[in-house]
């Protein structure tokens, strides 16, 4: 066809439409008889307005004409138009039946909505269960429900006490139950012998302790029994001092009695040297293996030292003037810690002096001389000079006031381990005991 003849058809085409559409408009919700059709054919642009005349005959060959394929692309787009309308109408009917029933249940009261929303929307189903509840009511309830399930779970328990034997349990189980009783078996007796090694330690620690108190109680009877027997040529057995006037390598006193085993001690003694240089060695103690385990020594230019397990701590005492002093030292095998008083002050102090080094047994104690060997070879450079007295020795550390005091000459406190007595006390090579001055006077003295 020409260009024409196309326009004329759509033309055509567009009044049939709006022919249908002023139709419906003009009927309202009315649709049109399921039995009517619409039947379109060209016409000139000019007699837009004409009637229709009858449908063209079909062209022969099979194939419609394009007339008929857009006829039939409009019928179908009218009939969907015609399906959405159904579905709104439909929809909006469902609307206000959904409105009515709200309104229903907005203006009843609680008991009366919540009956009618679950009897008309949930068809007896119950969707009020999400409402509020009386909050006792919920845990009561819950109570109720948890004190049955505790009543089931015990029933069960008893059932399965009462009728499962451990033949009858599975043979992972039994594995299970006997790695259990495996595993508690070994706890236990891991527990028992560390209640054994407690017992043991502690058994110890009381028979250390009964020793002790034994070593305490036979150096009191043998103190008491020194006295008791005054038999001394002083006054008093501890009212003596040794005198080493020259400087050899054969006068010297020795300490009767032994040192035990230390871990803390502290050495208290009253001197009186004018030697130069140096005074020498006050004291020294020796045992098999280790000639300096103890030695206050001040020899030539140097310090007066302490040494321990031949270790060396320089001590800041000054005593070679001539006159009576007063000298304590302390020493514990904690951290090394020592301490130097002179005249009952505290001058220095100090630590890593043998740490953790306990002082040993059994050997020679000397006063006056410097030991190279157990109990000799001594060396004259070394030797003290001058005079001594009060030379006692303790087990622990003195309190800076008690040495204080035995320094003042406020009190008298004999050592628990070595004590100053006469019967306590050889001399040798010229060495001498004399009356001592009262402690009053040589405090009167410094």
């Amino acid at each position: 066809r020409s260009p024409t003849g196309m326009l004329s058809v759509v033309a055509g085409l567009l009044l049939a439409v709006a022919a249908g559409g002023r139709g419906s408009a003009a009927g309202g919700d009315q649709e049109s008889p399921p039995g009517s059709r619409f039947v379109c054919t060209s016409l000139p642009l000019d007699a837009a307005g004409a009637g229709c005349p009858m449908p063209p005959v079909p062209m022969q060959g099979g194939a419609l004409p394009p007339e008929e394929e857009l006829k039939a692309t409009v019928l179908q787009l009218r009939e969907t138009v015609l399906q959405q309308k159904e579905t709104i109408g439909s929809q909006r009917e469902a609307i206000r039946e959904l409105t009515g029933k709200l309104s229903r249940c907005e203006s009843a009261d609680g008991k009366s909505a919540a009956g009618t929303w679950k009897t008309e929307l949930g068809k007896g189903k119950d969707t009020m269960g999400d409402l509020p509840r009386d909050p006792a009511q919920v845990i009561d309830q819950l109570s109720r429900t948890m004190q049955t399930l505790k009543d089931r779970l015990e029933s069960l328990e008893h059932q399965l006490r009462a009728n499962v034997s451990y033949a009858a349990l599975p043979n992972d189980l039994r594995e299970m139950l006997q790695r259990r009783l495996g595993d508690l078996e070994r706890q236990l007796l891991s527990k028992v012998a560390e209640l054994e090694d407690e017992k043991s330690l502690l058994h110890n620690e009381t028979s250390a302790h009964r020793q002790k108190t034994e070593t305490a109680l036979n150096a009191l009877l043998e103190r008491v029994s020194e006295l008791e027997k005054g038999n001394s040529a002083f006054k008093s057995p501890d009212e003596f001092k040794v005198s080493l006037p020259l400087r050899t390598n054969y006068l010297y006193g020795k300490i009767k009695k032994t040192l035990p085993e230390l871990y803390a001690f502290t050495v208290c003694l009253w001197l009186r040297s004018s030697a130069s240089p140096g005074i020498g060695t006050p004291f020294s103690y020796a045992v098999p293996g280790q000639a300096n385990e103890i030695v206050l020594i001040e020899w030539g230019n140097n310090p007066i030292e302490l040494l321990i397990n031949d270790k060396v701590a320089q001590l800041p005492l000054f005593i070679s003037d001539g006159k009576w002093h007063h000298i304590c030292i302390t020493w514990t095998t904690r951290d090394g810690m020592w301490e130097a008083f002179q005249d009952g002050e505290k001058l220095g102090t100090g630590e890593n002096l043998a740490p953790w080094h306990p002082i040993k047994p059994g050997g020679v104690l000397i006063l006056g001389q410097e030991q190279d060997t157990v109990g000799g070879r001594f060396d004259a450079t070394q030797a003290f000079v001058g005079e001594m007295s009060q030379f006692n020795i303790w087990d622990r550390v003195l309190k800076a006031e008690d040495i204080m005091n035995i320094a003042n000459c406020s009190t008298n406190m004999p050592g628990n381990i070595i004590p100053w007595v006469d019967n306590n006390v050889d001399v040798f090579g010229g060495a001498t005991k004399w009356p001592v001055e009262t402690c009053e006077e040589r405090l009167l003295d410094l």
